[in-house]
């Protein structure tokens, strides 16, 4: 559809609205490919004018007028659809004004012609004047290009999933949003091999459809000889240009230059694209002409155009750079890259300096002082915008070249370092490349030394332990202070900050305080926006969650200011394991999605996506998605997630294989998992995992190891002011307390366990925390039941902790003593209830499983088994709901305590009473 068919609609509906009407001329202009002859036909299928009759006209072919005699055209109302008018010849011309003079009312007539075409501009009917007659009504309509929105459109249809934002971009660019040029642009991708994949480059390099190829190049040498180096000029510079730079650049001088652009114009090979400023309709045409200009001539047309754009304010030094090597001038090019990717950075446009950059330097023959120039500043650039694997590559590359200076070999191994650990997690070979950095830099640039020992203060990588990280303070600190540089010093500070707040340190807060948030240097701007984004994601993981809102927006805040986008992206993974704890949930899965789909080339900075997706997929028993999700879906390796973020993942997949009784397996997951977090010495980082690896061990018999676990997670915490993990360490204690008083046979004992458990619950309430206060919440009724049960044989914590509420036990009756029994079967209707609202499926399911098995007949019901002829059960509503989630029958069961086979007779129960195919059927009959 048009943009502008609507008008055009109703300007021809016009005619037909009563028998007497006046008729309408409509002239619709539009440039080659604006969609002229699609605009006639879905005229000519118009509703209003079901009894007309419709009579086409193609202007320029033998047999393309009407059938009828000029005088019998108007005897009955009809509608004239006239194509490209601008073909007629004189004769035609004359012939189709006398029809046109003859309309009779309740007629209409719609003209289409190219106005670039016309041989007398703005007149469509020719040069002589036409008497309309009195009643007829004129008017005009123009053809506009798609906007982005209908190019987006169209590119859907015949691209589907391929079809990206990027490449939706470059075709409108490329196309001009020429509906003509956009359908035969993606006709081309559509048949490329290998498949289009929906990238910048693949659209450019598509190459120009043959019909405006030829459209172009008819124009271009109808042009005389002498001028067709303006059209030249033109397709050199590409975009829109001024009369002057085109005639600088085509070498014809002020008078014949000038001549030659009216000509081209004239010609329709060159447009006004804007008030003095010309080139092609469609800038993909401008590829065409280019490539027919001989070799030795584009030289020069490049030279002149190097030299033309390096006087324009602001110089547009990528521009200037493809000129000059297009020229074969390489030490112009080199220089104007150096200039591009400088101005670049200076205005927070990272990515586009590195693209430069990487594809300059993996040219082969670059001189070595040119490496020695252009490599730092595609580092530079590199660590502060976001990752490109071509950038690692080119840098590993350019290290080892033996002929660059020690201090330039230094500075590039140091942000080939920092690349490596924060933004591609491959944290062992970081660290040997930041301590190689260092000690280079030591000796020669003490600015550079101090920040590539500060790189080392940070503790997210596993490995060195709390100490080491230390050690590298103290000699990054003496360092920056050496160099006397501001920034430096505040990039030591925003380091320190991390450290200091990873464990819980007292002075961390006044740390924060001292960060130059109002500095107006832009590389100290930038290092205190990762300072405050550094406080913000440890606070996350100390508790503080009422402290993070205001880090965060601050710190994202100075980062969109100073040019910082890895910091802002950082802050958005930060904002996930808020929403996360806090019971966010409403839209989070969709966030983590969308947050790992914008980051797709660099899949470490949405680690923390994949765990929150994958902790979400846990609550909800979506148990395969859990696993792909934790596991980061294979782009990278977990055991190079920092250590408090594989703490976390580690504890999910421990419970996960808990609750498929793999206990075996859970303990050695909790061996290896816990290794880690106490060999980096940071123990607010085993808040999420130690409650699973205790009870892991526990279960598995280690109770020995489960005691050092926990003794070494409470000396480890001390009084250290961390909330989450302080509440963890109650959590951690109850489990340990309720798994051996089940292993003894002392149900005695857990009362007291429940007591710590709702201990842990009324920490996590005043985080607040409700999925974990839920979760031990659920383990103290669970135990108040276990301890009621006759035998006292309940539930073991293998179904994983559960929800609840804190408070104090419900009582029997007005006079009686407190039953706690009654108060648990409350407490536990309160978890179901609160994981219900979060949507934690699977917590709800097993918790209303457990109250099932101890809640008293209600009464009035008739004895034996209730009857659910035709409806699902509660029970077969239960087993359905974990089933369609994807749970195998066996985890079904271990969630349940039911045999697997009762739970195939429950499923086979649902999917008979719904109707159900198949497992997956059952979630959409649910």
């Amino acid at each position: 559809m048009i943009a502008t068919c609507g008008s055009a609609r109703r300007s021809i509906a016009r005619a037909f609205a009563s028998p007497d009407a006046g008729p309408v001329l409509l002239f619709v202009e539009g440039a080659a490919g604006l969609g002229k002859t699609h605009l006639l036909r879905a005229l000519a299928d118009l509703p209003e004018t079901p009894d007309v009759g419709r009579l086409w006209w193609r202007c320029g072919t033998d047999g393309g007028r009407p059938e009828p005699a000029e005088d019998e055209v108007w005897r009955e109302p009809a509608l004239l659809l006239v194509d490209d008018v601008h073909r007629a010849d004189e004769d035609e011309l004359r012939q189709l004004r006398r029809v046109l003079a003859g309309m009779a009312p309740g007629s209409a007539a719609a003209v289409t012609y190219r106005p670039e075409e016309l041989p007398v501009p703005g007149m469509p009917l020719g040069g002589s004047a036409m008497t309309y007659p009195f009643r007829l009504t004129v008017l005009r309509d123009r053809l506009a290009p798609w906007d982005e929105e209908r190019v987006r459109r169209a590119a859907a249809e015949v691209l589907g999933e391929s079809c990206t934002a990027e490449a939706v971009s470059v075709l409108c660019e490329r196309t001009g949003g020429v509906p003509r040029a956009v359908v035969d642009l993606l006709a081309v991708l559509r048949e490329q091999r290998p498949a289009f994949t929906g990238t910048a480059a693949e659209v450019a390099e598509a190459g120009v459809p043959a019909r405006l190829a030829e459209l172009v190049l008819s124009r271009t040498y109808a042009v005389s000889p002498a001028d067709r180096p303006l059209v030249w000029a033109a397709a050199v510079l590409e975009g829109p240009a001024a009369r002057d730079e085109l005639i600088a650049v085509s070498g014809l001088g002020a008078v014949p230059g000038s001549d030659a652009l009216l000509r081209a114009l004239e010609n329709a090979a060159l447009a006004e694209l804007g008030e003095g400023r010309y080139g092609f309709a469609v800038p993909l045409a401008a590829d065409a002409v280019r490539d027919t200009v001989p070799g030795p001539v584009r030289q020069d047309l490049h030279r002149r155009a190097a030299g033309v754009l390096s006087r324009r304010q602001p110089v547009p030094w990528a521009a200037v750079s493809a000129h000059h090597r297009a020229a074969g001038d390489y030490r112009g090019w080199l220089r104007a890259v150096e200039k591009a990717a400088e101005s670049a950075a200076a205005s927070g446009r990272h990515q586009e300096a590195i693209t430069l950059l990487e594809r300059t330097l993996a040219t082969p023959g670059i001189p070595p002082q040119a490496r020695a120039r252009l490599a730092p500043l595609l580092a530079r650039n590199a660590v502060t915008g976001l990752r490109s694997d071509q950038t690692v590559e080119v840098l590993e590359q350019i290290v080892r070249d033996a002929d660059l200076p020690p201090a330039v070999r230094g500075e590039l191994r140091l942000d080939l370092g920092l690349m490596l650990s924060n933004q591609m997690g491959r944290f062992a070979e970081g660290w040997r490349v930041l301590e190689v950095a260092a000690a280079e830099l030591r000796e020669v640039r003490s600015v550079l030394a101090a920040r590539a020992m500060a790189a080392l203060v940070t503790p997210y990588w596993p490995g060195a332990s709390l100490d080491v990280h230390r050690g590298w303070l103290i000699k990054a600190a003496a360092a920056a202070d050496d160099s006397g540089d501001d920034a430096m010093r505040t990039a030591v500070l925003a380091n320190h900050v991390g450290l200091a707040m990873s464990w819980a340190d007292p002075e961390a807060w006044d740390l924060v305080e001292r960060l130059p948030v109002q500095s107006t240097d832009p590389a100290c701007a930038r290092q205190a926006a990762r300072g405050l984004c550094n406080a913000a994601d440890s606070a996350v993981w100390l508790g503080f969650y009422r402290r993070v809102d205001g880090l965060l927006t601050e710190g994202r805040e100075l980062a969109t200011r100073s040019g910082a986008p890895y910091t802002e992206h950082s802050a958005s993974g930060t904002r996930l394991l808020q929403e996360w704890w806090t019971g966010q949930w409403l839209g989070l899965a969709k966030r983590c999605e969308d947050f790992v789909a914008d980051t797709a080339d660099m899949p470490f900075l949405a680690s923390d996506a994949y765990v929150v997706r994958g902790l979400l997929a846990v609550a909800q028993g979506d148990w395969a998605e859990a696993r792909a999700w934790l596991s980061q879906r294979g782009t990278f390796g977990t055991e190079n997630l920092p250590v408090p973020l594989g703490a976390t993942a580690a504890g999910a997949v421990i419970r996960l294989t808990l609750a498929r009784q793999e206990v075996a397996d859970a303990a050695e997951q909790a061996r290896a998992a816990w290794t880690v977090v106490a060999d980096k010495g940071v123990w607010p980082w085993a808040a999420e995992l130690a409650p699973w690896a205790v009870e892991a061990l526990a279960r598995a018999g280690d109770t020995a190891t489960a005691h050092a676990m926990v003794r070494d997670f409470a000396q480890g915490l001390g009084d250290a002011d961390a909330p989450a993990a302080q509440a963890a360490l109650s959590w951690s204690r109850a489990v340990l307390a309720e798994s051996e008083a089940l292993a003894e046979g002392r149900p005695d004992r857990l009362p007291a366990a429940a007591e710590t458990y709702r201990k842990a619950a009324a920490a996590y309430a005043e985080l607040p925390r409700p999925y974990s206060q839920a979760l031990t919440a659920e383990c103290a009724a669970r135990c108040e039941l276990a301890a009621d049960a006759e035998g006292g044989a309940g539930e073991s914590a293998a179904g994983g902790a559960g929800e609840g509420r804190t408070g104090t036990a419900a009582s029997a009756g007005p006079e009686g003593p407190p039953n706690p029994t009654a108060s648990a079967i409350a407490e536990l209707e309160s978890c179901a209830q609160h994981f219900t609202d979060l949507g934690a499926v699977w917590d709800a399911t097993r918790a209303r499983a457990l109250l099932r098995t101890r809640q008293p007949a209600r009464k009035g019901r008739p004895p034996g088994r209730p009857s659910h002829s035709d409806q699902l059960s509660p029970r077969e509503a239960e087993v359905a709901q974990l089933a369609s989630s994807g749970l195998t029958n066996r985890e079904i069961a271990a969630t349940l305590h039911l045999s697997p086979r009762t739970v195939e007779q429950h499923i086979a129960g649902a999917m008979r009473k719904t109707g159900a195919l198949s497992r997956r059927d059952l979630a959409h009959r649910l």
